[in-house]
């Protein structure tokens, strides 16, 4: 009965916010539900296959990929929106209470306790770095909740990235693994065994551990240029219509958990590549006469995998920062990002702490301006192609202004 009220609450405030104009309601909707009834999150995962997807970077992507792969087999609950927290998930799940399936991302932290909420059949693990520390907190305090997290669902069946060392780790004593060779293009952050804290030594692409018996295993599924090799010698097509080696990967693994979920590998794959703009990143927009692609970027490793995706024959780069409390407010992570040189593109530093990115650019030798408000910075840009590359905020607020049109 508490659950039925959570649940007609959740509706009428979902229903008030909507008709107030501060959004789709999902959110509120579903914080007023679990203040109701904080098991409802279990209650509507109930009878579900459910997959969770985590990581540092990645989620949305892969998130959308796997409900892509899932509809292969059935209707699927998942976020619209990437709302990977308690409440938002409880609204997708509100939102799709008949669906046999749910693709489900889940922020990192989050990760230990929705699973016991919802008893995953699958968990996808991306990647594992640095991010907001002074949300996180420390990455190998993160690796061993991870991994105590999964000792408590051996049925589940861990889709691992084995190319990334901390992955490995929450998932090396896990009876159920499906490892992917999905690549990690950032290995700041493990430089020393999560075991041991002795160094990784790095073999071309397998590695191990000089203090334990820890070392990449051998992948089942591995991701190519243009094909995606699985168990039992499957060779299948590989299109996506999103760029880069990182999605790439990020398919691999959504493809994997379908096909762990009783999925057929080739729709499976095929459905992944269908998926062309996660929340607007990735799209391309017409801003002052300037063709305008948007990337997003929230962490070292999430910033390093973007610039690799710069066009460089685009005319203009917009690298947008600010520091608010979604982004972080410690930028002292500028500075373990590789900031490339571009020549014969204009380089715009803009955003609330372009002066601190102006800096970081200085040093990394960039030529560049600064130009505060990103609309402004595009527009300062030549005729042509424009990338825009910004963080969380950053791409929120412009994504926002070019919809209403206003400068914030």
């Amino acid at each position: 009965m508490r659950g039925q009220l959570a649940l007609r609450a959740a509706t009428a405030a979902s229903w008030a916010s909507r008709r107030a104009g501060r959004g789709n309601g999902s959110m509120i909707g579903g914080l007023i539900a679990l203040k109701i009834d904080p098991s409802l999150m279990t209650q509507l995962g109930r009878g579900k296959r459910t997959v969770l997807v985590t990581g540092t970077n990645g989620k949305s992507t892969t998130t959308r990929m796997t409900a892509a792969a899932l509809q292969t087999l059935g209707r699927v609950a998942t976020q619209a929106d990437g709302a990977n927290m308690d409440a938002g998930i409880v609204a997708a799940l509100t939102a799709h209470r008949s669906a046999p399936l749910a693709a489900i991302e889940v922020d990192e932290l989050h990760l230990p306790h929705v699973a016991d909420a919802l008893n995953p059949s699958v968990v996808v693990l991306l990647n594992l770095s640095r991010d907001q520390l002074d949300r996180v907190g420390e990455i190998n305090m993160i690796e061993r909740r991870l991994r105590e997290g999964m000792a408590r669902h051996p049925a589940a069946v861990l889709i691992a990235n084995c190319d990334d060392v901390l992955v490995t780790s929450i998932a090396y004593d896990h009876p159920n693994v499906v490892w992917v060779s999905a690549g990690s293009g950032w290995s700041v952050d493990a430089t020393s065994c999560p075991r041991s804290g002795e160094p990784i030594v790095w073999e071309g692409e397998h590695w191990y551990s000089t203090g334990a018996d820890f070392q990449r295993p051998v992948p089942q599924w591995r991701v190519g240029e243009h094909t995606l090799s699985g168990p039992d010698g499957l060779e299948i097509p590989l299109a996506l219509a999103l760029p880069g080696r990182a999605n790439r990967g990020n398919a691999a693994q959504a493809v994997a958990a379908a096909v762990a979920l009783g999925a057929d590998p080739d729709a499976a794959a095929a459905a992944a590549g269908t998926v062309r703009e996660i929340a607007g990143r990735y799209r391309t927009v017409e801003v002052d006469g300037r063709r305008t692609r948007m990337l997003l970027a929230k962490n070292p490793a999430g910033w390093q995998e973007a610039l690799s995706m710069i066009d460089p024959a685009a005319t203009g780069l917009v690298i947008a920062v600010n520091g608010q409390v979604p982004d972080g407010e410690d930028l002292s992570w500028l500075w373990d990002v590789r900031f490339e040189h571009f020549e014969g593109t204009q380089v715009v530093a803009a955003g609330e702490r372009a002066t601190d990115l102006a800096v970081r650019l200085t040093y990394a030798g960039v030529e560049h301006i600064t130009v505060a408000d990103p609309l402004d910075a595009i527009a300062s840009c030549p005729p042509g192609r424009v990338e825009v590359l910004a963080n969380y905020t950053a791409f929120r607020d412009l994504n926002r202004d070019l919809e209403t049109g206003t400068r914030a």
